[in-house]
């Protein structure tokens, strides 16, 4: 549910959210429908998935917009009236990225540059822009354009003063039981009596709900100002581990095939490196980092060095809370995907 004061915030309120019908889109979508919020605005290219989300959902309050984020006039038509904006659109499938790295900086950059020119000509109150671990330190074209992503949005909230649009970026890691997700893929190859295919059983991932990342965005609305950074304090498991319990949670016993790492992919997620460290604000389940306010007549900061960055280290899957057998069961048990598996259903994806 919505909290109150959130509750209040989006009483009547437009709310627009780009690439709305992966899952993401969906998960907010729920999490609003019964709510005061006047409108929610589903914005994408895909007019089948679109289709399905209105006949799934059949709710006046969802209004349905075909478009593309690269192309500047179909994102500002539909940003007319819009008081708040998810910018979840994005290609973010690491490998594919691999292959087809301009049509990753399209969509991740340019379209995000689109999307807060749209807005801030449109006079909206507050960006969100979703953001992933892979844009720290990143090894692959999919993490390079969304840290890419992450600078245009803080450069432009530097050159919005007081009264405009607030825009702010939320970073979070994998998510659990999404489209991006392993889990579904192992499920499905237990169902079917296949291998478990592993790239790297020590592997280890930021475990998270939709529902955390929605609270996630969420909070940044609430607490954010512009050119902030926020990424939720999450727990974490290696992808050994994450197979073993879910076989356990099926009573499987599939063969585990280890098939080597993929293109572009990293051993442990990164969500705050540790120049961002020395700058966070704890805020009890979140970090915040606030924009670098300074201005290019910095000659001063490189002069000195900061002793401060040499005591911090990265906050990595590798590092935070380390799940026990026994509370990652506890998590998967709670995701609707997998209560609908066991009840023999085939689960859509989110």
């Amino acid at each position: 549910m919505v909290g109150t004061a959130l509750g209040s915030m989006f009483k009547n309120k437009t709310l627009l959210i780009t690439g709305g019908t992966g899952s993401f889109g969906n998960a907010v979508v729920r999490r609003f429908l019964n709510t005061e919020i006047g409108e929610i605005r589903i914005f994408s290219r895909d007019e089948k998935k679109q289709e399905d989300m209105r006949h799934a959902l059949r709710n006046p309050k969802l209004k349905f917009y075909i478009g593309d984020v690269r192309n500047f006039e179909s994102i500002h038509n539909a940003m007319r009236g819009v008081d708040y904006v998810f910018n979840a659109a994005a290609l973010k499938q690491v490998p594919s990225c691999e292959f087809y790295p301009l049509e990753a900086v399209y969509t991740n950059v340019i379209g995000t540059e689109n999307t807060l020119n749209a807005a801030i000509a449109q006079g909206v109150r507050n960006v969100i822009v979703l953001s992933t671990d892979k844009a720290v330190y990143p090894i692959n074209a999919m993490g390079m354009s969304k840290a890419i992503m992450e600078k245009v949005a803080v450069a432009k909230a530097r050159t919005l003063g007081a009264g405009q649009t607030t825009i702010c970026v939320t970073r979070y890691g994998n998510v659990m039981a999404s489209r991006g997700s392993v889990i579904p893929l192992f499920v499905g190859q237990m169902k079917a009596n296949q291998p478990i295919t592993i790239t790297d059983p020590e592997m280890t991932r930021f475990m998270m709900s939709l529902d955390d990342a929605v609270d996630l965005v969420l909070f940044a609305y609430q607490h954010g100002r512009g050119g902030d950074t926020f990424v939720q304090k999450s727990p974490a498991a290696t992808i050994g581990q994450l197979a073993r319990v879910l076989q356990d949670i099926f009573n499987a016993r599939n063969e585990v095939r280890i098939i080597g790492t993929r293109h572009g992919e990293k051993k442990h997620e990164s969500l705050l490196n540790r120049e961002e460290m020395v700058r966070a604000e704890d805020l009890g389940g979140y970090y915040r980092i606030g924009s670098d306010t300074r201005d290019l007549n910095y000659a001063l900061y490189f002069e000195k060095g900061e002793q401060r960055v040499s005591t911090h280290e990265d906050y990595t899957s590798a590092n935070t809370h380390a799940l026990t057998d026994a509370e990652l069961k506890a998590l998967l048990l709670k995701l609707p995907y997998v209560q609908a598996a066991l009840r023999g259903e085939t689960p859509a994806l989110p």
